[in-house]
């Protein structure tokens, strides 16, 4: 399916106020940016609106600020720093979003110019979508674009708000991030296959259920797979493990036999003794897990299989480690799935979250199709599910 919202594209922006929801939401280090792959993400659409001669206002929230008033760690100042870095563009930068400050700084913007707002969540009724928030933002603009997929799964004052006010279109990340996440589900090639890692099937239940509909393959690993070990009758000792998701896993496993999609667990598994990079770590049989062991990776029996799974495939969605990656010893799975991904020559969408914190660690972000910027989000749209964001703009 083709996206259906109107973008930036279709907008005169000459001279104009465009109002732009990005998502800066990045890692900070010594009051500087840590990883600029979200900024990186919005330049097209930044450098399009500038290139036009729109008068460009950025806002975004970063990191989970308490609300009540400015908190200087948390300030978008070296985002702002980093885009003008990035692109040569001049960059102005308010410490303020919702005062005179703010307002007077879009006010002086001129055709070209732009303008980063502070952190949009220093306030607390950006979250609840106030409408004194909303109406104060589209007040800047003209026009308003949504280029933050990683929070058009919410509801909030400067993601959905500014539409109810002003024409409301999306940006090219936005129209991209859509367009991938659908396309794949409607008409993947094939054989396709999926690989769903992390700690929780709870959280991950509807990206499961879609996944057993459409992949040829899918393959699970993480934490949640100790709740399907469950499932099948195995004890798997200390492991992370959902007692109230055993049995929808085991429906999971018989649904996914009756639609003919092939479910791959993991065969061996790396155990130790305790939660930590100092703990030891030995391989057991995926049905010989001992009472005092709990699971901390993939074995290199199942690292084979799932690697020759990939090797095959045309089409691979992959969302979440396959163990705890973040403990060198423990990342082995994570990494060898990671590389077949790399080495093959599949279409490969990776689906944001823990998936492209291990990618960027193992250094083959350039080697994947599509890494997706939003976690919760993409999640959102591999359900079904519409965003507000989405929903609210313009239709084509």
């Amino acid at each position: 399916m083709a996206f259906t919202k109107k973008t930036v594209r279709d907008a005169d922006v000459d001279g104009r106020r465009v109002l732009v929801r990005v998502d800066f939401n990045v890692p900070l280090r010594d009051g500087a940016v840590a990883d600029d792959t979200r900024i990186r993400a919005a330049i097209p659409t930044i450098t399009y609106l500038k290139e036009h001669n729109a008068r460009t206002i950025l806002m975004s929230h970063l990191g989970r600020p308490k609300g009540d008033g400015p908190e200087p760690e948390l300030s978008l100042r070296p985002a702002a720093d980093k885009l003008a870095e990035l692109t040569g563009f001049d960059v102005t930068f308010v410490d303020d979003t919702y005062g005179e400050k703010a307002a007077a700084a879009v006010a002086a913007l001129q055709p070209g110019g732009i303008l980063v707002l502070e952190n949009v969540r220093f306030d607390k009724r950006e979250k609840k979508n106030d409408p004194e928030i909303a109406q104060r933002l589209a007040s800047y603009g003209d026009i308003f674009v949504l280029d933050a997929f990683g929070t058009a799964h919410r509801a909030q004052g400067s993601v959905v708000g500014p539409a109810a006010y002003l024409p409301a279109y999306a940006g090219f990340l936005l129209e991209k991030e859509v367009d991938t996440l659908t396309s794949i589900f409607a008409d993947p090639a094939r054989p396709f296959v999926a690989i769903v890692g992390g700690s929780k099937v709870s959280s991950k239940i509807g990206v499961l259920d879609h996944l057993i509909d459409s992949a040829d393959t899918l393959i699970i690993g993480g934490g949640m797979a100790y709740t399907f070990f469950l499932a099948k009758g195995y004890s798997v000792g200390s492991s992370l493990k959902e007692e109230d998701w055993v049995e929808r896993a085991g429906e999971m496993i018989r649904k996914a036999e009756a639609k003919g999609c092939k479910i791959l667990l993991p065969i061996d598994n790396v155990v130790a003794d305790h939660f930590g990079e100092d703990a030891t770590g030995e391989v057991v049989d995926s049905d010989q897990i001992p009472d005092d062991r709990m699971g901390m990776d993939i074995g290199p029996k199942t690292v084979e299989l799932y690697c020759e799974a990939v090797k095959g495939a045309k089409t691979v969605f992959w969302n979440g480690p396959m163990g705890v990656f973040e403990m060198d010893q423990f990342a082995k799975g994570t990494e060898a799935v990671a590389r077949a991904i790399a080495d093959s020559d599949c279409t490969s969408i990776i689906g944001g979250g823990d998936s492209v914190a291990a990618i960027n660690k193992f250094g083959l972000a350039n080697k994947m199709s599509w890494i997706s910027t939003g976690g919760g989000a993409s999640m959102e749209l591999v359900e079904g599910k519409a965003l507000p964001g989405v929903e609210a703009l313009l239709d084509a």
